[in-house]
């Protein structure tokens, strides 16, 4: 099911299995002790059925908000907290049902991160564009064997074009964009700190992007895979075009070279 489903439409589909599983919890926990609450009170029941009933309806509704958000690509009311909710309430959840239905815990995190996209940009399309942004690249794009040291000062990489650092460094000049290389999660929360950018364009490997996502809330994260030909952490690589086309749309303008 997964291979015949864009990452976009696979993630609604665990997002209405989760829903239903939510919906199915919260009816169980009426139903349990809905006779102790009648000894209790004989209005108890009604007050923990209209409490369940509208917990449930408020997950519909927030589930029914980012499947429109989705495939409309337009901003929805409550889109950060709607962000927060999938990123830190969910996403277990559509890892479990995503398990159970023989998707791999990989193949829901791409389709989250895909998902995620389409809300930070349209919440990008529908206001005025970021005034900041920072491109926060992990330090294993860098080669391997260079002698240069880029994680504390970028701006000494040679620009040499062994490794995609010299590419990034034209775009975020192009653009005019912050530009930071991270080692780990640590230090990724500290340039953020540090730059305090109103968004982010982040590349990573499937693990470290979703947990980056998740860190950052509420501060938007526009994510993008790494490619890995020599296998993870070493000597990986980013396409360049994708961030550049990223980059146009989220600032609403082309480079100089566009």
């Amino acid at each position: 099911m997964a291979r015949a489903l864009s990452d976009k439409a696979l993630l609604i589909v665990l997002l209405l299995a989760a829903s239903a599983i939510i919906c199915a919890v919260l009816a169980l926990l009426f139903a349990v002790p809905y006779y102790g609450f009648a000894r209790i009170h004989p209005r108890l029941p009604l007050f923990a059925g209209l409490l369940f009933g509208g917990l449930a309806a408020a997950q519909l509704g927030a589930v029914a908000l980012l499947a429109t958000a989705a495939f409309l690509g337009r901003d929805v009311p409550f889109s950060a907290p709607l962000r927060h909710f999938t990123a830190k309430g969910l996403l277990p959840l559509l890892v479990f049902v995503g398990r159970l239905a023989g998707i791999s815990k990989k193949q829901v995190q791409h389709a989250f991160v895909a998902f995620n996209n389409e809300l930070v940009m349209a919440r990008c399309r529908s206001g005025r564009p970021p005034r900041r942004v920072l491109l926060l690249m992990p330090h294993c794009l860098q080669r391997a064997d260079c002698a240069v040291r880029i994680t504390y000062d970028i701006s000494n990489c040679k620009r040499c074009g062994r490794c995609p650092i010299a590419g990034l460094l034209e775009l975020s000049e192009s653009y005019g964009v912050d530009l930071a290389v991270a080692t780990g999660g640590t230090i990724a929360r500290r340039i953020v700190v540090q730059t305090r950018p109103e968004l982010i364009v982040a590349v990573a490997c499937e693990r470290d992007l979703v947990s980056g996502i998740q860190d950052t809330l509420p501060l938007p994260v526009y994510g993008l895979f790494n490619q890995r030909p020599n296998g993870p952490c070493f000597n990986t690589l980013v396409p360049l075009d994708r961030v550049r086309d990223v980059l146009e749309q989220v600032l609403n303008r082309k480079g100089p070279h566009g």
